[in-house]
């Protein structure tokens, strides 16, 4: 087996943009589409994107229109999978383009890669994120025995490369969260760092998504490639 020279490890490496400003929806989605026909043609690298948006609700295909309860902010119809969402300033979006075929065709163990991704970025700030069972997202227990999701998930796939992607609560206005019933799930409340105490900056929640991602998904792909040698 050949060794990969550093030239060609940096060309399979995803593209990491940060956006300063705030991103609107609409035009998170038209870039997403247009990067995701580049990837799919093998005209673009894959893309890692980290921006936030202005106060909105998204609706996946699954979501409930009794589930809006107060349209106090935009609301957009969005082809990804799920509910209904938040998000908003001091929330950290990360929207995933990659390239399964490149990786592992498994759409169930790409969402679980996720799941993991956000669990160890947690765990770089001493917290613990959880999976539940028919509960989407991240999950983190209480000191008072209930439990508040702190991340969100929704994906989108088309010819076999991803889109949309997740979303970390790091110090949002939890407030906001009460005009829906986050991913359809009642009964359960919605944290982030700062409401658990943990004092972060957004650019060291980057860097530690962007760490955690090349323990989770450069795995993938090496194993993938090295399959195929």
């Amino acid at each position: 087996m050949d060794t990969e020279s550093p030239v060609e490890t940096a060309a399979r490496q995803p593209e990491w943009q940060v956006s300063l400003e705030s991103v609107t929806y609409p035009d998170a989605v038209a870039f997403m589409e247009r990067r995701v026909a580049g990837i799919a043609d093998g005209r673009a690298a894959e893309c890692i994107w980290l921006l936030e948006h202005p106060p909105i609700y998204t609706a996946g295909t699954s979501a409930q229109p009794s589930d809006l309860i107060d349209a106090r902010f935009p609301v957009f119809q969005t082809g990804r999978g799920g509910q209904f969402t938040y998000h908003g300033p001091g929330q950290r979006v990360a929207y995933v383009m990659l390239d399964l075929k490149r990786r592992t065709m498994d759409v169930r163990r790409y969402v679980s890669d996720l799941e993991e991704w956000l669990i160890r970025t947690l765990a770089r700030f001493g917290v613990t994120g959880e999976r539940r069972e028919g509960r989407v997202g991240i999950w983190v227990a209480r000191a008072d025995g209930r439990e508040d999701k702190i991340a969100a998930i929704g994906v989108r796939v088309r010819r076999w490369v991803t889109y949309h992607g997740i979303s970390l609560n790091v110090a949002p206005d939890l407030s906001h969260f009460s005009g829906i019933v986050p991913c359809g799930i009642r009964g359960y409340g919605v944290t982030s760092l700062t409401d658990m105490g943990v004092a972060v900056s957004m650019s060291d929640v980057d860097a530690a998504l962007k760490r955690e991602f090349a323990t989770t998904f450069d795995f993938t792909l090496s194993l993938r490639e090295s399959q195929n040698l």
